[in-house]
């Protein structure tokens, strides 16, 4: 019996593109590519590995790069997306990653948004110390399984599982995923928001296309920092299924409601044909418009970490100041 392929809200169907669109993206590619410049990279600071290996009780976001941040909350040290890879195909990193594997503090949970593999880097997620139980989209922990994670729990859309009072919840997004020819969306996609009781909530978006869905996470929880995408989305005639825009980015951030945005996916690799340069231009431009106060967007460098008492507005579940 062959195994169920999953699907996305409304049929969309993303990532299925004909030979042809493929052929004439890669083409205008190498094209477009020789005249883009790269100089202006997302910068990098020293991470504060002091606090980052010491911290058991301040809820804390340290951007590592692309989607992978170190999200420390209730006594957790929660990883996601796992990439330290130097190289993505055959393009080089951008930039270092903003905490060596090395430094990192012992992880106690990795969430994956889904398979691809600029999201899911098999060689970094075992160089981790720690417990580092896996919590993951359906379908995929037979495969994890199988390269010797046995920790390893796999959830569907709006399922959701708990580790020492942090819950996290599997929410949909717009996508698809592969990591070879044969397991075409053989699993999910996703996002994930997580809580607890007195502090901050935050979404970690993945990867996503604009769609309804963004609006049905705002209806459910009460988000106190979205991390969203906002890279990888030229050309959009191909890419605007799977990947948002930024100016698409900021919409879904007034979608879920969220106090706060912190960018990603940008500044890491090339994935496409925008440049980090141009994403955070078009980002601040759109923002502008739509009368965003700036302080509402938070764009961390690589290796920096936000910490939440440092950052107003943002009150316990009980209504108290955090």
């Amino acid at each position: 019996m062959p195994r169920r392929r999953f699907g996305n809200l409304d049929s969309v169907g993303a990532g299925k593109a004909s030979k042809v669109q493929f052929d004439r993206w890669r083409e205008n590619r190498f094209r477009k590519l020789r005249n883009k410049g790269y100089e202006e990279c997302v910068p990098s600071v020293l991470p504060d590995l002091k606090f980052l290996q010491h911290n058991r009780s301040e809820p804390s976001v340290t951007w590592i790069g692309h989607s992978t941040f170190l999200i420390q909350m209730a006594g957790l040290n929660i990883v996601t997306d796992p990439v330290w890879a130097r190289r993505m195909a055959f393009q080089k990193r951008l930039v270092p990653p903003g905490i060596e594997l090395s430094d990192m503090p012992s992880v106690d949970v990795v969430l994956v948004s889904h398979a691809h593999y600029d999201h899911l880097h098999l060689a970094s997620l075992r160089r981790l110390r720690g417990p580092k139980k896996m919590v993951v989209p359906a379908g995929l922990s037979r495969k994890l399984f199988l390269r010797g994670f046995r920790q390893t729990q796999e959830l569907h859309w709006w399922e959701h599982t708990e580790l020492h009072g942090v819950k996290f919840t599997f929410v949909p997004a717009q996508h698809w995923t592969r990591r070879n020819p044969w397991d075409m969306n053989k699993s999910h996609w996703g996002g994930w928001v997580l809580e607890i009781d007195r502090g901050p909530t935050i979404y970690f978006a993945g990867d996503s296309g604009y769609f309804r869905g963004f609006s049905e996470i705002g209806r459910r929880f009460d988000i106190d920092v979205a991390l969203l995408p906002i890279g990888a989305y030229d050309p959009e005639w191909f890419m605007s299924s799977q990947h948002v825009s930024p100016e698409e980015a900021l919409q879904a951030y007034l979608d879920v409601k969220a106090k706060y945005f912190v960018p990603m996916h940008y500044g890491a690799f090339k994935l496409s044909d925008d440049t980090p340069a141009e994403a955070l231009r078009r980002l601040e431009a759109e923002r502008v418009r739509l009368g965003i106060p700036q302080e509402k967007l938070l764009l961390l460098q690589h290796g920096e970490t936000m910490r939440f008492e440092n950052v107003n507005n943002i009150e316990t579940k009980d209504g108290s100041d955090s």
